[in-house]
């Protein structure tokens, strides 16, 4: 399943070649042209992992990645700043932001590839982990993925399509919990929804990313929508 990217560039010439080459490479990309119209699309749908210049007008990308911090639903979402600001001292300002990867201009096409992939397995991996491992989930990224399902059921007719020509055996109880992670709920909730412990609910849950072939709640939604799984 292709990760949802967010790319932020006042350059459009640029901000085209990235978008399709990211394409090429399997991904879905967002563009918008400065951070308030990235700030707009975040809200309609939640990516992945966003991709932001620096020097653009009104608001900068250090400013866009302030904001994003302080919001409880993006502090966990990996960010990769692409820039023309490539002294040492700039790289420092950015990564005391929060960011997670500098990748100044001009720049390997491939190489952003390769970061935006480090990214998202690394964020996969630590999801699974603590789902694996019955650890509590980091509570900023918990947060953000419940958000981004929540605005993915406001697409839900959008996405929702003829299931394609295989099917997943699902028990009855893998269903109950596959429905109610697709309502928005969280393990806690789940688990006084069905009477068990939430232990059991993210049993269930870790089940459901490997028979869907999915790494995180938000991606196990937009798979359940898209495939007509979630009733």
């Amino acid at each position: 399943m292709s990760a949802q990217l967010l790319l932020v560039d006042d350059e459009p010439g640029l901000r085209e070649a990235v978008k399709d080459y990211l394409q090429e490479s399997g991904f879905s990309v967002q563009v918008a042209s400065n951070a308030r119209e990235g700030w707009e699309l975040m809200q309609q749908s939640l990516p992945d992992l966003v991709i932001s210049d620096i020097m653009m007008p009104q608001v900068d990308g250090y400013q866009f990645l302030k904001q994003m911090r302080e919001d409880p639903r993006f502090q966990a979402l990996p960010v990769i700043f692409l820039t023309a600001k490539g002294m040492t001292t700039d790289r420092i300002q950015g990564y005391q932001a929060g960011v997670d990867a500098y990748l100044p201009k001009p720049f390997d096409p491939d190489e952003l590839v390769a970061i935006v992939e480090n990214l998202l397995a690394r964020r996969a991996t630590k999801a699974q982990a603590a789902t694996e491992e019955g650890e509590t989930p980091d509570i900023a990224d918990l947060a953000n993925q419940i958000a981004q399902i929540k605005a993915l059921l406001t697409q839900k007719n959008a996405l929702a399509q003829s299931p394609p020509p295989f099917t997943i055996d699902l028990t009855p109880r893998e269903q109950s919990v596959l429905n109610l992670v697709a309502e928005g709920l969280m393990n806690k909730e789940i688990a006084r929804r069905l009477d068990t412990s939430v232990r059991n609910v993210e049993k269930y849950v870790s089940r459901l990313f490997s028979k869907t072939g999915t790494n995180s709640r938000t991606e196990l939604v937009r798979f359940a929508l898209e495939h007509g799984l979630a009733k």
